[in-house]
């Protein structure tokens, strides 16, 4: 889901990268949840961290703990920025009660990508 708002908020200002530290695929419950606000992450995979140990980075964005404490070292002078949000996979419940926790991490990601892009990407004339 952070890609996606990434992307959204930023468009081609930015060249996006997503991974974890597990990846297991996107979630159906992440890709309804953001289809519902507007935005299809349906095509985006799941990558393990270790696929982009070569590149050079500008930023270095993590959005959970075990991701931030499981995150490799990348040598190069990355931004690394840090934002602790709920991990909706670990939700239990029905399907209803696991979508609400997606929804509300959605909405807690978006706004913190819409901050962050205004931040970092847009002209601050």
């Amino acid at each position: 889901m952070a890609e996606g708002w990434l992307r959204h908020f930023a468009g081609d200002m930015v060249q996006v990268y997503s991974a974890g530290t597990h990846p297991e695929g996107v979630n159906p419950l992440a890709i309804h949840a953001m289809k519902a606000a507007g935005v299809d992450i349906s095509h985006h995979t799941s990558n393990n961290i270790d696929d982009y140990m070569g590149i050079n980075f500008d930023f270095v964005i993590t959005v959970c703990d075990n991701a931030k404490e499981r995150c490799p070292y990348f040598p190069n002078t990355a931004t690394k920025s840090h934002q602790s949000f709920h991990d909706p996979a670990n939700a239990t419940g029905t399907n209803l009660d696991q979508l609400k926790v997606y929804i509300e991490v959605r909405d807690q990601l978006k706004d913190y990508f819409k901050q962050f892009t205004k931040d970092n990407f847009l002209s601050k004339d």
